[in-house]
């Protein structure tokens, strides 16, 4: 699978985007104050070396942060558009189902970014990106194509698009 780069774009419906913004408002002004008054109290107590409560606040901070600074950027990178037609086609946000060349087993995935993932956390399923050598060779085929596409240990794979959901 793999990861977005800092270049790449990340594909959102509005309804994500907007998700995304409220949960980002919701880090930088409820959960980071929440913690600062927590540092605070903690700081009260005296001798900082051997207080749980303030490494803990400060952990969390930590935490926080690299959260609010992930979520910075994946707006910096998202583009908002419609949800993908349920045509068939194959394109980012569609759950994409294939078959392998001579495998009668069928794997199901994300086409798209880790990102869109973080906002239902209830969905489990793989991701692989648009940019990725699979998913660049799937991108436009339909339900019935089959495609190949060399595997980055350089081997030709050949899988047949199975199915192709809007996610």
């Amino acid at each position: 699978m793999s990861q977005p780069t800092d270049s790449e774009t990340i594909w959102v419906t509005q309804e994500a985007y907007d998700r995304l913004v409220v949960d980002l408002d919701h880090l930088k002004n409820v959960v980071l104050d929440d913690i600062t008054a927590k540092i605070a109290s903690a700081r009260e107590e005296g001798d900082l070396k051997e207080n749980g409560g303030y490494h803990a606040a400060r952990e969390e901070q930590g935490k926080t942060k690299a959260r609010i600074d992930q979520l910075e950027a994946m707006l910096r990178k998202a583009e908002v558009g419609e949800k993908p037609a349920d045509d068939g086609l194959v394109e980012a946000g569609m759950i994409v189902t294939i078959r392998f060349a001579g495998d009668d087993d069928t794997e199901q995935f994300l086409l798209g970014s880790r990102e869109l993932l973080s906002l239902d956390s209830s969905v489990e399923i793989d991701v692989y990106s648009p940019t990725s050598p699979m998913g660049a060779a799937l991108q436009g085929k339909k339900v019935g194509d089959t495609v190949s596409y060399d595997a980055p240990n350089g081997s030709t794979i050949s899988v047949e698009v199975v199915a192709a959901k809007p996610f």
